[in-house]
């Protein structure tokens, strides 16, 4: 038999997703929607193997290998250029809005408790995804991957002057606790495809009013960085995988940005080191407006605290300033952080 001639380019793999309807059910074709992927990386599915040598032996013997998928959690990490469809779809389940929402204004309030995502065999809306990462294979035996009940635990947000202008980009991880739903998965039929009308820029954040970081105003920025971290826990057991997922850590929001040192800025250091326990340093906003709107990309940090100051050293002085939202009382109904796309 001869060898194989064919071959493919990393370039021809896709990432689909979709909101799912039910807690163990992978969603239906026709309702995924293609991310602007720059690359696809291999999924951890992190079996649960044994490869302890057993007495009487000084290898390792085959009975005594043992392997099970049942009680690990899968996880897929995929980054690219932020979409509309990937950010409503991605803010979505991160936020924990209701499904099919698409409302572009996504809001974690302060009061946020902890969230059920799927026991048994419900669910609550919005909270799970299938993801297919689809192979340029077409042969007899397709060769996607297919994965189901899928949270996002971390989404990170950021744009780079210097780097295509500005555009802003993302990288996410999603994990599911549930067994792999299939890896040699049938063609799958997409609803929508990504476009390049869907990118959103740093220079829509045209007017130095609206570029607030902890209270300063009208700033001259290089970069940003918002990351979102919701995790997700994974209890019980069954032979479907993990049969409780709930999400009961710490969710948080912080920025990272490189500013430009100038009058602006030059008394970074002293606002850090003189932070008042018990309080807030000041608003940060990152927008066209006052107000954040579905079409815009915009963050809103109502309440933030100063973590970081440093100096980064450029063709000119800038500053690196690391901030983290906090809220206002945890009886309050108040934003903790509110993203728009």
């Amino acid at each position: 038999m001869a060898i194989s001639t064919v071959a493919f380019s990393p370039k021809q793999f896709k990432i689909a997703i979709a909101e799912q309807d039910a807690f163990g059910t992978i969603q239906g074709a026709g309702t995924y929607h293609t991310l602007d992927v720059d690359s696809v990386g291999s999924p951890s599915l992190n079996p649960v193997q044994s490869l302890d040598v057993k007495t009487g032996s000084r290898v390792l013997q085959q009975a005594d290998f043992f392997q099970s998928v049942t009680t690990s959690v899968k996880e897929i990490s995929i980054s690219g250029t932020a979409t509309t469809n990937a950010l409503d779809l991605l803010l979505e389940n991160i936020i924990g809005e209701a499904e099919g929402s698409a409302s572009g204004v996504y809001n974690f309030a302060s009061n946020a408790g902890t969230q059920s995502v799927g026991t048994g065999a419900t669910s609550q809306a919005g909270t799970l995804l299938s993801v297919i990462i689809i192979s340029p294979h077409t042969g007899t035996e397709n060769s996607n991957l297919a994965f189901k009940d899928c949270v996002v635990t971390n989404l990170t947000l950021n744009g780079d002057m210097g780097t295509e202008g500005g555009r802003i980009k993302f990288s996410a991880t999603l994990q599911t606790g549930s067994v792999v739903d299939d890896l040699t998965d049938a063609a799958t039929a997409i609803a929508t495809a990504y476009t390049g009308t869907e990118n959103y820029v740093m220079t829509d954040w045209s007017d130095p009013v609206y570029r607030q970081l902890v209270g300063v105003n009208e700033l001259v920025m290089n970069s940003f960085s918002l990351t979102l971290d919701n995790p997700a826990s994974f209890a019980g057991g069954t032979s479907a995988g993990y049969e409780v997922v709930v999400r009961a850590g710490e969710f948080s929001a912080t920025l990272d940005a490189s500013v430009k040192y100038d009058d602006k800025t030059e008394n970074m250091f002293e606002v850090f080191n003189n932070q008042t326990s018990g309080s807030d340093t000041g608003t940060t906003l990152l927008n066209n407006d006052d107000t954040l709107s579905d079409g815009t990309f915009g963050i809103h940090m109502p309440e933030s605290v100063l973590t970081n100051v440093s100096f980064n050293e450029g063709d000119i002085m800038m500053l690196d300033l690391s901030i983290k939202a906090v809220g206002t009382a945890v009886n309050s109904s108040t934003s903790l952080v509110v993203v728009s796309c």
